[in-house]
């Protein structure tokens, strides 16, 4: 070969790796990232209406005492799992009378073979009201809810079960879960699925199908499901705004049929793969007496007691080697109140060698560069930051803001390579529209005294350097925003390893792209960096440095082969191989 061909063909294969590095999935260790916005499609409505309670979706499928709204819900070790369905005929009216839960039993069969229900599990049931102390507001009883923790399962094994009454001849058809892997280094789940702010419009149903192609294993449900509080309590058409719409309401009223009909639309995707719920602001329907969050508190099971908060609006547990911790912002959540010492605690006994990942969940976002709800829950913030910083928390997910940013690693609003990532996903698509505009837009940036939280104080502040000094908005996207998007979808994590997860956010617009992606990065963990408590030992520190190339080899095996083949075909048809 000519020295003018070899040079030809190393320009080939420089221009060919030029090419696929610029195709490579990007790892937090390239960041910080300059700060990238993608602004709402014009051509994209920002919302839609709900579907309406007699779309077929929504109806009930069953005989009254045949179970309906079934659904998963993981419990503190993948040896258990939970099951609730609702049976019965739930009431609205002016007088309503409840049912007695002793009626009908609460039973699962279940078993390892389709048809073959080995085991036999019992266990209890409830019904709530949602009451109203005004003239021409509709009371509601709940229909039965029950609730049965499945123990002794194996982790990675498949379930066949029923549920319901056998005596009464009204068991439910079979349906199968598989149930998450055991804790260890090595062990995680194939996908966990992250949405937020839901609701049942349009948009929510393609969020959910959108998911639901997407096979997750597990569900992460982070705050305002139904939005049964955007309604009257005689029903009639839900309002992007309640208090636009229904000036006069002597009360945040709610039309509570609508958490049957999500139960219902909800049922295909929760009867196979757990989801893992916790409270937003749009879940605490007042009611008589000052009562709150009825609904969610009787409707969901969770693994509170398994995990020592004693309390369905905080807990956590573990999926493989991921430790996940669900945090309340609408209960007290100071340092010294029950939810930050029960979270100390269970932070403290969280072994990285066995579950080197944590992720941690709530409602509100503590960064945000939106207009909507910006600071609004700084005071949580300044509660809590420290300590989940200084456990080396890894990923922080949120929803609230009806849009999607992901943070650069952020602590106390200082970039910070052991920050973790906070990525809010409040768009799965619900009533109240997508959120457009940003506090560093010109003219957009709230005064201190808007976004007054539905729970605790205000504490508001201007921040005390970097370009924003002295000022209450940044005129730019801030430094710790590196990608926001004004766009309804959600996210799918893949934990790889030890050290490396990858996190994708798909957006609605995109459900029919050849593997479109809105954004998607490597998160990857620094815990010979990051974790100085000594909480992780040498061997396992050595087998996670050992661990931290395998999807580096991954990609660079595949893109090796696609690089030398295409080197190959262009130096073949340049007639230069020799």
């Amino acid at each position: 070969m000519s020295r003018a061909k070899r040079l030809l063909l190393l320009l080939v294969v420089v221009s060919s790796f030029s090419i696929l590095e610029s195709k490579l999935v990007p790892t937090t260790l390239d960041g910080p990232f300059t700060p990238v916005t993608r602004r709402f499609d014009p051509s994209l409505r920002r919302g839609s209406d709900d579907v309406p309670m007699d779309d077929p979706r929504l109806a009930k499928r069953v005989p009254s005492i045949h179970p309906e709204q079934i659904a998963l819900a993981a419990s503190f070790s993948p040896s258990s799992m939970w099951i609730s369905w609702i049976t019965g005929d739930a009431q609205i009216g002016t007088d309503v009378t409840p049912l007695d839960p002793a009626s009908i039993r609460s039973e699962v069969w279940y078993g390892e073979e389709s048809g073959k229900y080995e085991f036999t599990q019992r266990g209890n049931s409830l019904v709530y009201s949602q009451l109203y102390p005004f003239k021409g507001l509709l009371n509601y009883t709940s229909a039965i809810i029950h609730h049965v923790k499945l123990d002794g399962l194996k982790p990675g094994k498949r379930y066949y079960y029923k549920c319901g009454d056998s005596v009464l001849k009204a068991m439910s058809e079979e349906h199968a879960f598989m149930t998450l892997p055991s804790s260890g280094p090595d062990l995680y789940p194939r996908r966990i699925a992250v949405v937020g702010d839901l609701g049942l419009t349009s948009n929510s149903t393609t969020t959910i199908d959108h998911l639901a192609m997407n096979d997750p294993s597990l569900i992460l449900m982070v705050g305002d499901l139904t939005y049964a509080n955007q309604y009257l309590t005689t029903g009639g058409q839900g309002a992007s705004c309640f208090s636009c719409a229904f000036p006069d309401a002597p009360i945040r009223e709610t039309y509570q049929p609508r958490w049957d009909g999500w139960g219902r639309f909800m049922e295909p995707l929760t009867s196979k793969i757990p989801m893992m719920v916790i409270e937003g602001n749009h879940e605490i329907e007042p009611q008589i007496e000052g009562m709150t969050f009825a609904s969610y508190l009787a409707r969901f099971a969770v693994p509170s007691n398994e995990s020592g908060s004693n309390s369905n609006f905080y807990y956590s547990f573990n999926a493989g080697g991921v430790h996940f911790i669900m945090l309340g912002a609408y209960v007290d959540y100071n340092q010294t109140g029950a939810q930050y010492a029960w979270l100390s605690k269970d932070l403290e006994q969280v072994d990285r060698n066995v579950t080197p990942w944590i992720v941690a969940a709530w409602h509100p976002p503590w960064y945000n560069s939106y207009s909507s709800h910006y600071q609004e829950f700084e005071c949580m913030r300044q509660e809590m930051e420290e300590l989940l910083y200084s456990f080396g928390v890894d990923i922080v997910f949120s929803g609230h803001v009806h849009a999607y940013e992901r943070m650069n690693r952020v602590f106390n609003y200082t970039l910070d390579p052991c920050g973790p990532v906070y990525i809010t996903v409040g768009d799965g698509g619900n009533i109240e529209r997508v959120d457009v505009e940003h506090a560093d837009d010109p003219g957009k940036c709230p005064s201190q005294g808007d976004n007054k939280p539905e729970f605790g104080g205000l504490c508001h502040l201007n921040f005390t350097s970097g370009p924003a000094k002295g000022r209450f908005c940044w005129e730019q996207q801030p430094e710790w925003s590196a990608y926001r998007d004004s766009s309804f979808g959600h996210g799918i994590l893949e934990v790889m390893n030890s050290t490396y997860a990858l996190w994708t956010w798909h957006r609605n617009q995109d459900v029919y792209g050849e593997n479109s992606k809105g954004d998607q990065i490597y998160i990857v963990r620094q815990p010979e960096l990051c974790l100085a408590k000594g909480m992780v030992s040498s061997e396992v520190l050595h087998q996670s440095h050992g661990s931290l190339q395998v999807p580096l080899l991954w990609k660079c095996k595949f893109h090796l082969e696609v690089m030398l083949l295409c080197v190959w075909l262009l130096v073949k048809a340049s007639g230069l191989w020799m």
